[in-house]
C-alpha cells in the first residue's frame, strides 16, 4: 500500500467486527432496533410497537405520534429537546441520522454517532434528551418517519431547540453526507 501513500490515500477505517457488530462511538442511551421484516409475494409486515421484544426502546408509554417527511437532498436539524426523548420508526425511504452528546453528565459527552435508518437493517431510532440530532435524506425519493415522543407537543412553549445545519457549535462537517447544500452555500456566499 506503500505506492499509493503518494496520492494522500488514508487507509479505510475498521468499521465492523468479524461477527457483524459496529465498532463507530454509540451515545449513552441510544437505541436501535432493526425489526424482523416478515415478507411474502403480497409485501412484508414488520412490528412498530412491541414493548416485551423491545423493552428499552418502549419504557415510556405512547402518548403521542406524528409523522415527518425529508425531501430529496435535504436535512432537517440541528434540534434538541430539554425534556423529552424522540423514537423514530421509518417507513419508506432511508436516512442518516447524526447524533452529538451535549449531556454534560453524559459517559459519553461530546460523542458523535451517525445511524442510518433503512428498510434493510435498522428502522428505530430512540434519541434522548440532550443529544443534538439531524436528519439526512439519503434516498431519491421523500423520506418518511414515525415519531413517538415521550412528551406530547406543547404549542405554548415547543420542548425544541435549534441550530444551523453548518454551526460551527457541534464539531460535525454535514457537507461530507450532503456535498450539494455545501454547493449550493459556497455559491450563494460567493453572490
Amino acid at each position: 500500500m506503500e505506492f499509493f501513500d503518494k496520492f494522500g490515500s488514508e487507509a479505510d477505517p475498521v468499521t465492523i467486527t468479524p461477527d457483524g457488530t459496529r465498532v463507530s462511538p454509540a451515545i449513552d442511551g441510544v437505541v436501535t432496533v432493526n425489526p424482523v421484516a416478515h415478507v411474502d409475494h403480497r409485501g412484508r409486515v414488520y412490528e412498530v410497537i412491541n414493548p416485551a421484544k423491545n423493552p428499552e426502546f418502549w419504557v415510556d408509554p405512547v402518548i403521542a405520534s406524528y409523522v415527518f417527511t425529508i425531501r430529496p437532498n435535504t436535512l432537517k436539524g440541528w434540534g434538541v429537546h430539554e425534556h423529552k426523548n424522540d423514537r423514530y420508526c421509518l417507513i419508506n425511504g432511508e436516512s442518516m441520522t447524526v447524533l452529538f452528546d451535549a449531556r454534560f453528565d453524559s459517559p459519553t459527552y461530546g460523542t458523535v454517532q451517525e445511524v442510518q435508518l433503512t428498510p434493510s437493517g435498522t428502522r428505530q431510532l430512540l434519541i434522548p434528551a440532550g443529544v443534538w440530532h439531524c436528519n439526512i435524506n439519503v434516498a431519491p425519493e421523500e423520506t418518511m418517519l414515525i415519531n413517538f415522543p415521550t412528551e406530547v407537543y406543547r404549542y405554548e412553549a415547543p420542548d425544541r431547540l435549534m441550530l444551523p445545519w453548518n454551526t460551527e457549535s457541534i464539531p460535525v462537517d454535514l457537507s461530507r453526507y450532503f456535498p450539494k447544500q455545501l454547493m449550493a452555500m459556497t455559491v450563494a456566499d460567493a453572490c
